[in-house]
Order: structure tokens, then sequence, then C-alpha cells
């Protein structure tokens, strides 16, 4: 075999990727007025990995209307489906199920749209999930915040966390009824802000955030949400109280006026 022939082979292996998995819905309900949790069941979960609530994972939506077999056959040959990014809320080895919370926010989004109509029966496409980002709860104390988009991670992270953990969680949500039960530590402080409006900016996190007495010892956060809302807040942990950046998971999630597909090419340009 020629070098050439070797690398345009690495080149394939690196490329391939598995066909995605056609999930089909079990059971699906308002968590909250604005949150949907939509249940997945069935063979096509056999061999699905353990240990990856909280992972990221690619969700391909389908047409309204769209027949499976069309939609499978799309996946092979195209036009491909929407894709979104989305977090593993839990995976359920003894029963095979799948839960993946969505926002709900009608039809501005084709996610949210899929997960407003979707009924036992239907489907969407799947790929992944990648390993969890947070993991390694060795820290004296957690700093958690998150928005609706990020409420899913950051509930993962809580629940794993060991019970004699402390901290502050700071979850902003739209509307008062969008609390959630989450199992935490005790000694994790939890603080629901209303922001009732989220197209337009806030600095709700950041005020309450910025107002903790910061404690002693080593910190870890898990902080994911508006980009802008994270750019501020990196700055702050980093620069200001100097928390290593092995120790902040911090991620910005979506952009005020951006698409998916456009936060992700900025991003990858260098914002956040």
């Amino acid at each position: 075999m020629t070098l050439t022939s070797k690398v345009a082979q690495a080149a394939r292996k690196r490329t391939e990727r598995p066909m995605p998995r056609v999930l089909v819905v079990k059971d699906v309900w308002r968590l909250t007025p604005n949150m949907i949790r939509v249940v997945f069941a069935g063979p096509e979960l056999d061999g699905f990995p353990s240990g990856r609530d909280g992972g990221n994972c690619k969700l391909m939506i389908p047409e309204n209307g769209e027949t499976k077999e069309h939609f499978v056959e799309r996946l092979s040959s195209g036009p491909p489906p929407v894709r979104r990014t989305y977090t593993v809320r839990k995976f359920d080895a003894f029963t095979h199920e799948l839960s993946i919370d969505f926002v709900a926010h009608g039809d501005e989004g084709p996610a949210s749209r899929w997960a407003s109509s979707v009924r036992a029966g239907g489907f969407l496409g799947f790929a992944g999930p990648s390993e969890p980002k947070f993991i390694d709860f060795d820290a004296d104390w957690y700093l958690v915040a998150a928005d609706p988009s990020a409420i899913p991670v950051a509930a993962v992270a809580l629940e794993a966390m060991p019970r004699d953990s402390k901290g502050v969680a700071i979850f902003e949500i739209t509307s008062a009824l969008d609390r959630q039960e989450i199992d935490a530590p005790a000694g994790i402080k939890i603080h629901w802000l209303v922001h009732s409006d989220p197209h337009k900016a806030s600095t709700r996190q950041e005020d309450l955030i910025k107002a903790i007495e910061w404690p002693q010892g080593r910190v870890k956060t898990c902080i994911a949400g508006e980009s802008a809302v994270i750019r501020s807040l990196r700055d702050f942990l980093i620069n200001e109280k100097q928390v290593p950046r092995e120790d902040t998971y911090i991620s910005g999630y979506w952009k005020i006026g951006l698409i998916e597909d456009q936060h992700q090419k900025a991003k990858r340009g260098g914002a956040d």
C-alpha cells in the first residue's frame, strides 16, 4: 500500500460515522410549562452506553408528516435532516429508556416544534452520546448555573455529586412555574431566578454570582447558557477569581438572535 493510499484510508476512517439510531417515542409530557420531557424506548437503544447522563447528543428532526421510511432514506442518502444538539438527561439501563428534555418555545425552532406535537410512536434520529463534561467531584465547593437550555446538564451534575457536597446552584427560568425537582445535595443552595423574556439579555445570574461570598478552597463550576452571559462569567471566574481553567466547565449553548448552525459557526470563529 502506498503512502497516499494509507493517508486516504486513514482519512476515511476518521470521517466515517455509524448510521444514526432512529429512536421511537414511548411517552411525552410537560415537565413544567416551558419544558417537555420525551422518553424513548425500544430495541433501537440496544448497546446504548452507560454513564452518559449529561453527555451531548445530536438529534435529527423529521419533517412534519414525514414517514419513518422516508426519514431513514434521507439519513443514508440525503438531503440531511435538521440537526440540533441536546443533552442526555437520563438513560435507565434496567428499563432501557432514554429521557431528553426540550425547552418549549413553540414553533420557533424545529426541535421545539417537534417535541410540542410528537406523541407515542413518533421518531427522530440520534447520534452520540458524548462523554459527560462534568464528572470529577473533588472540589471543596461547586458553582452551578444554567438557563433553560442547560438545566438538563446542570441537573445531572447536581444529582451525581457526593451527598456531602457544598455550593450554589442558580437556575434562570421563564416562569416561577418552571421550577423542577432536582435531587441536589442538601449543602447546595438552589436559587431560581425568573427572566420572562429569553430574547432579551439578562444579567441576573452574573449579578448573583458576583454578590456571593467567595469560599475558601478549590472551586469547580458547571455553567452553561446564552453566550453573552457565558463570556462575561468566564472573564469573571478566570481573570477576577482566578479559578483554573481546568476547574471551569463553562459553555455557550446558544446566542440571542442566532439559530444553532449560526452559533456553532461563530464559536468556531472564536466567539462564545
